[in-house]
């Protein structure tokens, strides 16, 4: 439990580091637009060979697609519920979206984590580093976003400093429930990681990437997602 608290710990500790460094200096469009194309390319990467490749690997198909299903309709959920809390608060939901996502793609993620640390495999490190790279970019664009909607800097550090928490207890979670967690529901919370991902990234963070870092976008996906992908089949 020790070995997969320390491993979850350091994985979601971006989350913090990300809304941090996004608090003690505005950066500007451009940057944060670079920094989240690269990790929207980290992220594809991740879901392509961490988090499908694996469910497969593990499971039917049948667990991954229902898996996917779900995340994609709880994230699309989610996101609604957000955007009508922005709406009636006058537009204080800046950023929540990425949260959002961190979120229901994190605690799974991390999950994944910690059932294969006590399932004797050994740490991925292409799974934690990917967790890592992909997370700052998310907490720093969200935290910028929030900043720049007035929201308070302690609120903010609160607010990753808690979905960092779960997320790292998530890990611990993962390696509690190992012996009970079948393959096919392994197969399961890997899809659902996968589908929350990727609908986050094409109705949030791509889409602000764009808006953000204009053409260069394109440029740091690719950056990061062949960064990642090279982490992930090293690790195989």
């Amino acid at each position: 439990m020790i070995e997969a608290l320390g491993w979850g710990a350091l994985g979601a500790s971006s989350l913090l580091i990300g809304a941090a460094l996004a608090l003690v200096r505005t950066w500007s469009d451009r940057v944060v637009g670079l920094v989240l194309g690269f990790g929207a390319g980290a992220l594809i990467a991740s879901v392509s060979f961490e988090l499908a490749e694996e469910g497969l690997k593990v499971g039917s198909a049948y667990a991954v697609a229902g898996g996917l299903a779900l995340g994609g309709l709880t994230f699309f959920a989610a996101d609604r519920l957000v955007e009508r809390w922005g709406d009636r608060s006058g537009g204080s939901s800046a950023g929540a979206p990425l949260a959002v996502g961190a979120f229901l793609d994190g605690i799974p993620e991390q999950a994944v984590l910690g059932i294969g640390i006590a399932a004797g495999g050994g740490v991925s490190a292409a799974l934690v580093v990917a967790i890592f790279a992909s997370n700052l970019p998310e907490a720093i664009g969200s935290a910028s976003d929030m900043r720049s909607g007035g929201r308070s800097g302690r609120s903010i550090l609160g607010l990753w400093a808690g979905v960092a928490a779960l997320c790292a207890a998530a890990t611990v979670g993962g390696a509690a429930l190992s012996d009970v967690v079948s393959s096919e529901g392994q197969a399961f919370i890997d899809g659902f990681a996968a589908g929350a991902l990727l609908t986050m990234l094409i109705d949030s963070m791509v889409p602000e990437a764009k808006d953000k870092a204009k053409d260069l976008a394109g440029l740091a996906t690719v950056v990061g997602f062949a960064i990642a992908a090279g982490l992930s089949l090293i690790g195989q």
